[in-house]
């Protein structure tokens, strides 16, 4: 069955008053509102969230927001995936329309973290990495700046094409204004910021983000019924690569971005020239060249190329993270990937303001810990 979104929302991403309550009532309630469906018709909820419990101590945190948005007698789950908890529940959302047990289905995606201090928040997000690494004080940001010195050295790619891709993104996330990082930024500020973990700076970074985003899915048919103004899920995978990182073959290669990336491509009859914008989990910026060559946007060690050309610049070739990116926009794990494909909506709905580019087909890439779990989902616009 071909599943539809014919709702999306996000609240305003950063360092919010809101706990995780709050905040994901807040998300639900804009997409309910938004869209032209009454909750009644409401089947299924799906809650994305990585670690409610570890950051406030708060747990069932699906049945408090069917509570909180008037869905009760709807089927409620909480779905965790990590970092790629968002990308999971899109996945999900899908596959409870898809198979006809749901005939509307909301998504909501959120994180809580900036009530946590720096260290204590790493600590949290570091409990996705294998016992083994963790108990050596391996973090992610450890496994980015390892990845980005032999990447760099491999393909002899300048420290500032990381850089360029920091800059693009704060470039983005100016002109969005839900965005935590509304500010532009230049490759002499990013290149001379402290830095974190070697060659990576300040500005390579993601920042500790509140916030949640929502999507409101049913079939296609369904959607025709309400409204023309929809996206059709054209393609969606998923994928799971190794626990331990220093097991993969070559630590350049994300082994469960190619996977679900062909999965998605597969599905969708479409192949990466075809598409038109893409949003992709730029953690930290090497994971933004990463995804790029592993989904087939560029040959294996030449995503760095693409970037100084100006072909992810928002009037380049492939616009990538218009949004701003994790990096600008921001990064409250579970709520990440659902506001991955919020930007796609809006740009294949043509509501995307400022940031607005010609776009038929989207793409977007949510990866959990350091491409430990993936999905990858095709949108395309109605019609």
């Amino acid at each position: 069955m071909d599943v539809a979104i014919i709702g999306a929302s996000m609240t305003k991403f950063g360092q919010r008053e809101a706990w995780i309550r709050e905040l994901l009532a807040e998300a639900g309630e804009a997409c309910i509102d938004g869209s032209p469906v009454d909750r009644q018709a409401i089947d299924h909820l799906y809650v994305s969230n990585m670690a409610s419990g570890e950051f406030e101590g708060q747990t069932g945190v699906m049945n408090a927001l069917a509570h909180d948005l008037g869905l009760l007698g709807a089927y409620a789950e909480r779905v965790d995936q990590t970092s790629a908890s968002g990308g999971a529940g899109v996945y999900e959302a899908w596959q409870s329309v898809a198979s006809g047990a749901s005939e509307m289905t909301l998504l909501v995606g959120g994180e809580k973290m900036t009530h946590r201090t720096t260290a204590e928040s790493t600590d949290v997000i570091a409990s996705i990495t294998h016992p083994f690494e963790y108990k050596h004080g391996l973090t992610l940001p450890s496994f980015a700046g390892l990845t980005a010195r032999h990447y760099l050295e491999r393909f002899d790619a300048p420290r500032e094409s990381l850089a360029e891709v920091a800059v693009k993104n704060h470039a983005n996330g100016a002109n969005n204004p839900k965005a935590q990082f509304q500010k532009e930024i230049d490759v002499e500020t990013a290149l001379e910021s402290p830095i974190v973990a070697d060659p990576l700076r300040l500005y390579d970074f993601c920042p500790v983000t509140d916030g949640s985003a929502a999507l409101l899915f049913c079939p296609v048919e369904v959607a025709r019924e309400y409204t023309d103004e929809f996206v059709r899920v054209a393609g969606v995978d998923g994928a799971t690569d190794t626990h331990v990182v220093h097991e993969r073959d070559d630590p350049t290669v994300m082994g469960a971005v190619v996977d679900s990336g062909e999965g998605a491509f597969e599905m969708a009859g479409c192949t990466p020239d075809e598409i038109d914008v893409a949003e992709l989990h730029d953690m930290f910026t090497i994971l933004e060249f990463l995804q790029m060559e592993a989904l087939g946007f560029a040959e294996h060690g030449h995503a760095w190329e693409r970037v100084r050309a100006g072909e992810t610049a928002m009037d380049g070739d492939l616009p990538v993270n218009t949004s701003g990116g994790l990096k600008s926009k921001g990064h409250p794990l579970g709520a990440s990937g659902v506001a991955q494909v919020v930007e796609l909506y809006e740009q294949l709905v043509g509501e995307a303001g400022p940031r607005q580019v010609p776009a038929d087909r989207g793409l977007a890439c949510n990866v959990g810990g350091f491409g430990n779990c993936v999905t990858t989902t095709i949108l395309e616009a109605a019609g």
